[in-house]
């Protein structure tokens, strides 16, 4: 018996999912368990594996396709086989429709003659001139106003039917042969430079993940009123204490603080002195949280997601550090849950592997701040009257100037800056 593929719901607020690819093409064969086409919801992609052992028989949405969940995305099943497809149903149901229609207007000709009843049936699906050529109303009526002999067109239609595909088709047709060659168009240069690019283009729909994104990158900068500020955090004594502690820590919970697990840590225990940061504007109130639930964005082939670390203000370093990695982990595996993708009152994101120093983060809403993360380098500094080389730390707070004002957003981002610069207090 043939099996429906259908669009899984991801979570229960999932509304709409996407078709990213097909894994397998029509006619080919599966097998049960076999990923055959892989989908995506609002922050999930995932691969949908064949329920049974067949053929994939029909492909109801091709790749790029968004259709709410419950859908029928294809079908499996022997050869020959065929589920019933709301597609399937109406493709059959048509047919049988336009023969009923056929077969109804031949048999009322021929059993009534020349009679008019016979013939307003008949009209209904065929005009039958004298010489007897079958040709659809809309059909004629397209070959009248253009001039053009329908008579000499062969039919493609039901019992030889001339459709109006057939006659536009000829009417073209005609129309390119008459054409002088010399009367072609010369293209310019330009002309030509663009139909090279157009032929070079590539156009890739907008949905998913990529959807998504955009929605809500635009939303939070059309519904909020960001600033950011930046600031420079000395880590030279951070990176030589995480050097020196690394080989014990490794060896007592099997786990490597990263740079990025320390800042998170040291601005969740900022996050407990500045409530305000750690907080929300819906509708006409300022809601400030208690719990500390820190969101870490993670960068995928195809997008980006924030996994959250809830409660993250009641963990250690490395329990903090064991959570995030986690997270991380299964965010680039698409292994997180919908619920841990939501939730966070306040988001870290990491550029400073690609070199970047400062930016300019788009909150995540409806969250108040949002800490950039740039690359760490070494820079000669004075400290007193001597120049040293330290590492310094660009960090870059985008906050919501609705919630809070300039002072309090950059007194946040100083304490941030004085537990890295006194790097035991993370410990505590």
């Amino acid at each position: 018996m043939a099996e429906n593929i259908i669009m899984p719901k991801l979570g229960m607020a999932m509304v709409e999912g996407t078709v990213i690819a097909w894994k397998k093409r029509e006619g080919e064969a599966v097998k049960k368990g076999e990923g055959i086409v892989d989908i995506s919801s609002e922050k999930i992609e995932m691969e949908v594996e064949a329920a049974a052992d067949g053929v994939l028989l029909k492909i109801e949405v091709p790749a790029g396709g968004v259709v709410p969940y419950g859908t029928v995305l294809g079908v499996i099943g022997q050869p020959g086989e065929l589920a019933a497809t709301p597609a399937v149903v109406a493709e059959a149901n048509a047919k049988a429709e336009s023969a009923a229609m056929l077969a109804t207007a031949d048999g009322q000709s021929a059993a009534t003659g020349t009679s008019a009843g016979a013939s307003i049936a008949a009209t209904a699906v065929l005009e039958r001139p004298r010489d007897g050529v079958k040709i659809s109303p809309v059909a004629r009526k397209i070959a009248e106003e253009a001039g053009f002999d329908f008579t000499t067109i062969a039919g493609t239609g039901p019992q030889g039917r001339i459709t109006k595909e057939d006659v536009e088709r000829a009417i073209k047709a005609a129309q390119e042969t008459a054409a002088p060659a010399q009367a072609a168009p010369v293209a310019t240069a330009v002309e030509t430079t663009d139909r090279a690019a157009e032929s070079q283009l590539e156009r890739i729909p907008v949905a998913g993940m990529r959807k998504v994104i955009a929605e809500r990158m635009y939303q939070s900068l059309q519904q909020s009123a960001q600033l950011t500020i930046t600031m420079q955090a000395d880590i030279t004594e951070l990176l030589q204490l995480k050097e020196k502690l690394s080989p014990e820590i490794e060896s007592r919970y099997q786990l490597k603080p990263s740079v990025t697990d320390w800042i998170a840590r040291a601005v969740v225990l900022a996050l407990a002195k500045h409530k305000q940061m750690n907080s929300a504007l819906l509708d006409d109130r300022i809601e400030l949280y208690d719990d500390i639930h820190l969101g870490v964005a993670v960068a995928l082939d195809k997008g980006l997601v924030v996994p959250v670390v809830r409660h993250a203000g009641k963990m250690t370093l490395v329990e903090l550090s064991r959570q995030l990695k986690s997270v991380s982990a299964r965010a680039k595996q698409n292994q997180l849950a919908p619920e841990e993708m939501k939730g966070s009152t306040f988001t870290i994101t990491n550029l400073g592997s690609y070199g970047v120093d400062t930016f300019t983060p788009v909150l995540n809403p409806p969250e108040t701040g949002i800490l950039g993360i740039g690359a760490a380098k070494d820079t000669p500094v004075f400290v007193g009257d001597e120049l040293q080389r330290r590492s310094l730390l660009p960090l870059s707070l985008t906050f919501d100037h609705r919630v809070l004002d300039g002072a309090p957003a950059a007194a946040f981002l100083a304490t941030v800056r004085s537990y890295l610069e006194a790097p035991h207090s993370l410990l505590i």
